[in-house]
C-alpha cells in the first residue's frame, strides 16, 4: 500500500510540475495592442504650389496601429509577431494615402535570441531607419527635411518605400556599441533582389551609422543604389545631428552605348539639425535638409524646418512648426502647423 501510495503521490508531483510549467510558459507568452495618433491643423504650401488650409494626420510622426506578440520558447530564444497598420485621423481612412497596403508599417514573424534577430515579412528598411535615426525630426514626414527629401512622394529621391515587401531581415546583437543588420527582398519574378545594410555604433552620447541598399529596376532604365552616413552626439544641453548621402539612378543605355555617359541621376543629400530642451517638458527642434540633383536632370530642393514640441504626459505632446521649402527656379514658400499627438 505504502509503495501504491508513493507511487501515486509522484504521478501526481509529476502532474503538477508539468501543469506548473505548461503555466510558466503561457505566463512568458505576451500580446500588445499599441499605437499613435497624430493630427495637425496646417496651413500648407510648396515651392511653386498654392497655399492649402487644412487638418492633417501624421505630418509629426504617421498615425498608426500595431499588434505585437511574443512566446519564449526557451534557452532565450524568443517567437515574435508584429503586424502594424497606418491610417489617416483625419478621415478615417486606411493607409497613408489611397491604394495603400494594410499592414504597410510592418508585417512579419521572427525569431530573436543571442544570435540577434532574423525576421520574414514587410520589414522596415536599414537605410529608412538610418534617415530617422540621424535627423531632429525623426520620421516625420511632414516635416523632417531629411524625411522629405529623401522618402516624401513626388518630392523625395529614392525610389520603392519604406519598408520592403517579401522580405527577410537580419539584426545583430551588439558587440561593444557596434551593430548592423542586412535585409533582402525577393523578386518573386519581376527581376532581382532589393538588398539593404547598416552598421551602427553607438557609445554614450555618440552615435554614428551608415547604410546603403540597391533597388533593382527601380526604373524602367535601371537599377538604383543609395548610400547614407548619419551621426548625433548628445551634449546635455543639446543634441546635433547630421547627414550626408548619395543617390544614384542608373540608366542601362549608358552601358549599352546607346547615349552618353553623365546620363545617370545624380542626387546629393545632407542634413543638419538639432534638439534642444529649454525646459523640463519642451524642446525646440530645428533641421535645414537639400537634395541636389545633377545628370538627366539639373535641380536643387531645400527644407529649412523649425518647432518647439511640448510634453504634456510620457504620451501626449503638442507643437507648434514652421517649415519653409525652397525648389530650384522658385519662390520660397512657408508652412505653419500646429498639432497634438499620442502614443499608446
Amino acid at each position: 500500500m505504502k509503495s501504491r501510495t508513493r507511487s501515486l503521490l509522484r504521478t501526481l508531483a509529476a502532474a503538477a510540475a508539468a501543469l506548473s510549467a505548461g503555466t510558466a510558459a503561457q505566463a512568458q507568452s505576451t500580446a500588445q495592442v499599441y499605437g499613435l495618433v497624430d493630427v495637425s491643423a496646417m496651413s500648407y504650401k510648396e515651392s511653386g504650389g498654392r497655399r492649402v488650409q487644412q487638418v492633417a494626420s501624421g505630418r509629426m510622426a504617421t498615425s498608426y496601429l500595431g499588434f505585437r506578440a511574443t512566446e519564449d520558447l526557451g534557452g532565450g530564444l524568443q517567437a515574435l509577431v508584429t503586424l502594424e497598420h497606418f491610417f489617416r485621423a483625419d478621415t478615417g481612412e486606411a493607409g497613408r494615402f489611397a491604394g495603400d497596403s494594410f499592414w504597410s508599417r510592418n508585417a512579419n514573424v521572427g525569431l530573436r535570441g543571442d544570435f540577434g534577430m532574423v525576421r520574414l515579412g514587410r520589414i522596415g528598411t536599414p537605410l529608412f531607419i538610418n534617415t530617422l535615426s540621424f535627423n531632429p525630426f525623426s520620421d516625420s514626414f511632414g516635416f523632417s527635411p531629411s524625411i522629405r527629401t529623401i522618402y516624401q512622394g513626388g518630392i523625395g529621391k529614392l525610389s520603392g518605400d519604406s519598408g520592403w515587401n517579401n522580405a527577410i531581415g537580419y539584426s545583430s546583437p551588439k558587440f561593444g556599441g557596434f551593430s548592423g543588420s542586412l535585409l533582402v527582398a525577393a523578386g518573386e519574378g519581376a527581376g532581382g533582389p532589393n538588398v539593404g545594410g547598416s552598421l551602427q555604433y553607438a557609445s554614450g552620447p555618440l552615435a554614428i551609422g551608415f547604410a546603403a541598399q540597391k533597388v533593382e529596376a527601380a526604373f524602367a532604365d535601371g537599377d538604383e543604389t543609395a548610400w547614407q552616413l548619419g551621426a548625433s552626439y548628445d551634449f546635455g544641453a543639446a543634441k546635433l545631428f547630421g547627414q550626408v548621402g548619395r543617390i544614384k539612378e542608373g540608366d542601362t543605355r549608358v552601358a549599352s552605348g546607346a547615349i552618353a555617359a553623365g546620363n545617370d541621376t545624380r542626387d546629393r543629400t545632407l542634413q543638419f539639425g538639432a534638439s534642444v530642451p529649454v525646459t523640463t517638458a519642451g524642446s525646440i527642434l530645428a533641421s535645414y535638409g537639400e537634395a541636389k540633383t545633377t545628370g538627366r536632370l539639373d535641380t536643387k530642393r531645400s527644407f529649412t524646418t523649425v518647432a518647439y514640441d511640448h510634453r504634456l504626459s510620457k504620451r501626449t505632446d503638442v507643437y507648434a512648426v514652421v517649415m519653409f521649402d525652397k525648389l530650384k527656379g522658385q519662390d520660397r514658400a512657408a508652412t505653419t502647423a500646429v498639432g497634438l499627438r499620442h502614443t499608446f
